[in-house]
Order: structure tokens, then C-alpha cells, then sequence
């Protein structure tokens, strides 16, 4: 799961120091209205963004809010070109256009546009997939299935963007030219702010893809219901959310604060280690870290195991550590072993193991299948082992309970 690319000449991975995109808003009716740039200014901002250290710039000339006033094809295109006139060979910064439409995406790319960033995902016209192939351009996938950002949780999230990179393959798109945008922000009206708590708090999920990652997150309405502030006064969350995204794996981050992201950005990538991986002659070996037995499948099926051979083994490829409290040397002995029996373990208190205390604690080790045996076993046996089989489950599904994890 090591990311190590070249997007327009900029080095993108694990390896290097992740970047900072800087939003050009060509778009009034966005939700943030002192991020509007006019045209006028274009070149002005630009120049000092890149000073301050954006590697990418970002123009989008319609907004994305969904309570935005929609506007035509032919206005996006009007407000685009013109700027892209006046960066064109001006700037010392790889140029993305943000645009659902192939049309818009042509014409930009002819014009000195490099990237074309897709918060559809190719959803909104699958001619986009054409565009991109034939330009050979990298370009931001958002995850979608119907409608820009609308998969709700990262187990979605994570099943919209597999099936847009192999439609995307399907039509002809280079593997490598792919960056994935999770979709933070309240896309839709059921996008609920505990769905973004748990994009960004399980965001290293996004690597099992083995693609440079892009967070969108500054002043989106997440960190307003959590501040209780409107975007104006978002900018310290926007950098915590950064200085988080950076340390689970992000390799770019798009932003309206340039100079006080790239800092966060720096420290953040500093702190973030390298994965592990080794590498003799044509042998590689990596660490492949994996949270979800649906990451797991991807990864298999990324190998070229089959799906139903994938869903076979996907519950083995987990393990697990739950300590259980409090519960009687006799029950202790039975657990560990029927964990046993299964091919986990248990450590117990040496005195639990020669009858010499009533009570111990337990650590049970074993991977997703062996606790679902395991429970499934305990429910027939005497005393409060029953219980004890409810409470795993419990525990175990606690992980997967956005309710559970972020509603205090």
C-alpha cells in the first residue's frame, strides 16, 4: 500500500511531502463568499498562493454547495476561459479545472489545464471518462454513485470509488492517473456531520486503493456544526482537519488558506512514518495494514481472487485483541480454549492457569471469523458465558456504529 507517482512533473506518495491546492473561486454563488476571486485578481492571488506554497491551484467556476443557483454549461465555460488566458504560462503550478462536464473539460485541457477535478466521480456524464482517456490527463475522482458526494459512511464511500476507478479503467484511463476525493462535506441533505467524523477518523482506509489522496475539507459545514461558526471563522478547524488528514494518508490538500495549510501540512507530514516496505531485485514486500474486512476484499480482488473467494476469506483477515474483565478462572480456562480450538489465544493471569485465584481478566486474540465462532460456541455453555458471547458481539459491532463512536 505504498503510493509513489508522478502527477504533471510533481512527485506524489508516501515518500514525499504532501501538497497544498489552492482554490481559485470563479463561482458568486458559492458558500464561502470571501473566497470569490475576480477576474481581475486571478493572476494576483494565484502568484501569491504558489509564493506561499501551493504545488496545484484549483479553478472552479461553478459552486458545488448544493444550495447553490445552478448555472449553464455556457456560463461555466465563459468564466473559465478567460482565466485560464491569463495563468497560462504565468504561473509556476500545475493547473486543475473543476468540472463535471466533458465539453468544459475539453476545451480547458486545450487551454493549459493539466488536471480535471470531477467532484461526480464521471457520474454526471460518462463522457468525462472519454475526455480524460483521450487527453491522458490525471484527474480527481470525488466518490458518487448518483450524485456528487452522496455514499453515506466509509464503508459507501470506500463501494462508490472502486466501481469509478474500474469504470474509469473500463474506458481507456491510465490506473495512474487517478486521484480519490472521500467527498467530505454535506453533499446531500442525509449527509449528516458523523459521516465526515468518520471519513476523516478512518481516512487511512483510502490507501488500501494504493492512490494519491486528495482532502477537501476546508470550512465545510462539519466543522461549523461542530464549532458553531459559520465559514468565516472555520479556519482553526479547516487546520486541524488538515494537520489529520495529512497523518492518515492524505497526499494533497485542497484549501482556501494556503500559507497557515502549508504549515500545518509540513508539521503534519513530518510526523506521519513511512510504510514499511522492502524491495530486492524483483521481490518487494510491504505491510499491507488493513481496518475492514471490505478493504480486505479489495485487496484481494485486486490480486485477481475471485469475489466470492474474497468474501470467503475477507473475516479472516482481521485480527483482533478484546480484554474481558472480570470473569471467573473457570470461565477464563473455557475461553481460551475454545479460542484455541478455533486458532486464536487468550493470556490470562498465570495464577488463573493454576486455580490459584478466583478471578482474572482476559485478552482474547483472533481474527474476525474465530470471534464469530467463538461467540457462536459460548452461547451454549453454562454460567454467564452466554452473556459473555452477546458482550463480543456487541464490542466487536461497536466499531461500525457511527452513533456509538461520535454521538456523545
Amino acid at each position: 500500500m505504498v503510493v509513489d507517482t508522478d502527477i504533471c512533473g510533481i512527485k506524489v506518495g508516501d515518500r514525499y511531502p504532501a501538497h497544498v491546492m489552492g482554490i481559485i473561486n470563479l463561482s458568486p454563488e458559492s458558500f464561502y463568499e470571501s473566497s470569490i476571486v475576480s477576474p481581475d485578481s486571478v493572476l494576483e492571488i494565484a502568484l501569491k498562493m504558489v509564493q506561499d506554497g501551493a504545488t496545484f491551484l484549483d479553478l472552479g467556476a461553478r459552486s458545488t454547495w448544493r444550495l447553490a443557483e445552478p448555472i449553464s454549461r455556457e456560463e461555466e465555460l465563459k468564466r473559465i476561459l478567460p482565466v485560464l488566458k491569463t495563468l497560462e504560462g504565468n504561473v509556476d503550478a500545475v493547473i486543475s479545472v473543476d468540472t463535471m462536464f466533458p465539453e468544459i473539460a475539453e476545451e480547458a485541457l486545450k487551454r493549459g489545464a493539466e488536471i480535471i477535478n470531477d467532484v461526480s466521480g464521471f457520474t454526471a456524464d460518462p463522457g468525462m471518462i472519454e475526455v480524460v482517456a483521450d487527453h491522458g490527463c490525471p484527474a480527481v475522482v470525488m466518490a458518487s454513485e448518483v450524485v456528487p458526494g452522496d455514499p453515506l459512511g466509509m464503508d459507501s464511500i470506500i463501494g462508490a470509488l472502486d466501481s469509478i476507478i474500474q469504470a474509469a479503467e473500463a474506458g481507456g484511463i491510465n490506473p495512474e492517473n487517478l486521484i480519490l476525493d472521500p467527498a467530505i462535506g454535506m453533499w446531500t441533505e442525509e449527509k449528516l456531520p458523523i459521516y465526515d467524523f468518520e471519513t476523516l477518523d478512518d481516512f487511512e482506509r483510502l490507501k488500501i486503493f494504493e492512490k494519491p489522496l486528495l482532502a477537501a475539507l476546508s470550512r465545510k459545514s462539519f466543522i461549523g456544526e461542530v464549532l458553531k461558526k459559520p465559514a468565516t471563522g472555520r479556519i482553526y478547524g479547516s487546520l486541524a482537519a488538515a494537520a489529520i488528514a495529512v497523518y492518515k494518508g492524505a497526499n494533497i490538500i485542497r484549501t482556501h488558506d494556503v500559507p497557515e495549510t502549508f504549515d500545518v501540512v509540513k508539521l503534519s507530514g513530518a510526523l506521519r512514518s513511512r510504510p514499511s516496505i522492502v524491495k530486492e531485485g524483483r521481490y518487494e514486500v510491504s505491510v499491507l495494514e488493513v481496518k475492514t474486512p471490505q478493504d480486505a476484499g479489495i485487496a484481494m480482488r485486486k490480486l485477481g481472487a475471485t469475489r466470492i473467494g474474497s468474501q470467503v476469506m475477507q473475516n479472516k483477515s482481521i485480527h483482533l485483541m478484546l480484554k474481558i474483565r472480570n470473569l471467573t478462572t473457570t470461565e477464563a480456562l473455557i475461553i481460551k480454549q475454545e479460542m484455541l480450538a478455533r486458532g486464536g489465544d487468550a493470556a490470562l493471569a498465570r495464577d488463573a492457569v493454576s486455580h490459584e485465584t478466583e478471578m482474572t481478566d482476559v485478552l482474547v486474540m483472533g481474527t474476525l471469523l474465530q470471534f464469530e465462532r467463538l461467540a457462536s460456541k459460548l452461547e451454549g455453555q453454562a454460567r454467564s458465558l452466554p452473556l459473555i458471547a452477546e458482550m463480543i458481539r456487541k464490542c466487536i459491532a461497536n466499531r461500525n456504529d457511527l452513533e456509538y463512536r461520535y454521538l456523545r
